[in-house]
């Protein structure tokens, strides 16, 4: 079995694309699609979704702050990510934190799962 080339999207974002505050806003709540060539759209079946979230850390003792870095992750079987999260993230993202859609599983008209390349997305002003 050899895989049909497909590519994923959120809205008309492929991986690698930079979209600002406002864009991620709107995007977090769209589905996460996967098509060929010629349009055709595979059903997913399951994903991983990272949240890059970036904070501020104090330093205590010298009184500075810094920059950090957290993930949130989690599995999904459907699409768009569920309400809670959609309501958590929306609004809340910052320059310089990423998306990322990986382990996409998605089925062909015979029902045969396969992965479709992974959709990393960066936000910036």
């Amino acid at each position: 079995f050899k895989p049909q080339v497909v590519a994923s999207f959120l809205g008309s974002n492929t991986n690698g694309a930079a979209i600002t505050v406002t864009d991620a806003s709107q995007l977090i709540g769209l589905p996460l699609t996967v098509t060929d060539s010629g349009k055709n759209v595979y059903p997913i079946d399951s994903y991983h979704f990272l949240y890059k979230k970036k904070g501020a850390i104090h330093d205590e003792e010298t009184g500075k702050q810094s920059v950090a870095f957290t993930t949130l992750a989690d599995f999904f079987t459907t699409t768009p990510l569920p309400k809670v999260w959609i309501d958590n993230l929306k609004d809340t993202f910052q320059p310089e934190e990423e998306l990322l859609f990986f382990d996409i599983l998605v089925k062909d008209a015979k029902g045969r799962k396969f992965f479709a390349p992974d959709l990393k997305i960066f936000i910036h002003q």
